[in-house]
């Protein structure tokens, strides 16, 4: 999962509702994923941008860009790229980084933006942590909204049967010297992941909790928000999905 709520005093309340808020706010969010394979996630923007066929100079969103480092090579590859995520530390460390083509900004998914764009991306699993199907829903229409009239959007979400299939439901990961305990299951139609560390004499407990959303699930969500889907690939080099074998679900719309 792009992965990724509530914070961590000791013994604290385990509530879920909008997780990611404090979540992806805190330094451990970054210290545990800090060993993501981001040349592979370079290639797929790659293949994404050439497959698209953007002009020089396209404009881009980045949706739910996190500390930017996506963004960034987007701009690197000669697009205008803008940046936006609801996390403000996050988006604080994003603009160190801008330039007259590459900008940040605190944004809420679910609102549209007043400028359209050539592409919008929701990369890495930064879809479904909403609470409600109606804000997935909301979500949908703001990206549609957002495009320009020949723009293209891409999410690419993780293959909710292949995940389900391979869910590893305990396991200590150390990073940084801390031992996170991380525990998996799948209940009301999520997929749960509990974070238990210690750090400097204190408890933390995370939950990322994100909807277990299918392929059928995106086309009625798509279907109702009057969208197109064009085109579906079940990995980072665009090779063909395969419901129970694919690692990812990348969808192609308008």
């Amino acid at each position: 999962m792009s992965d990724a709520p509530n914070s961590s005093t000791p013994n604290q309340d385990r509530n879920t509702e909008n997780w990611f808020t404090s979540w992806f706010d805190t330094p451990y969010y970054h210290i545990l994923y800090k060993d993501r394979n981001y040349r592979e996630a370079q290639i797929f923007m790659d293949n994404l941008t050439h497959y698209l066929n953007l002009p020089e100079k396209a404009k881009v969103l980045d949706l739910a860009c996190g500390k930017g480092r996506h963004s960034i090579y987007l701009n690197q590859l000669g697009f205008n790229v803008l940046g936006a995520d609801l996390s403000e530390n996050s988006i604080a460390e994003a603009n160190k980084n801008s330039n007259e083509h590459l900008h940040f900004k605190v944004h809420d998914m679910r609102e549209p933006f007043e400028e359209k764009f050539d592409a919008i991306f929701n990369l890495f699993t930064s879809f479904g942590y909403f609470e409600s199907d109606d804000d997935n829903l909301t979500t949908l229409k703001a990206i549609k909204e957002s495009l320009s009239e020949y723009g293209f959007a891409v999410i690419d979400f993780m293959n909710v049967n292949q995940v389900i299939e391979t869910l590893v439901p305990q396991e200590v990961k150390t990073v940084d010297g801390i031992d996170f305990h991380i525990k998996r299951y799948v209940e009301d139609g999520h997929i749960f992941k509990e974070i238990d560390f210690e750090d400097q004499g204190r408890k933390f407990h995370f939950t990322e909790k994100v909807k277990a959303l299918t392929l059928k699930d995106f086309q009625d969500l798509m279907d109702e928000a009057g969208i197109y889907l064009l085109d579906i690939f079940g990995d980072y080099k665009l090779k063909k999905f395969h419901k129970t074998e694919s690692e990812r679900l990348i969808m192609i719309f308008k």
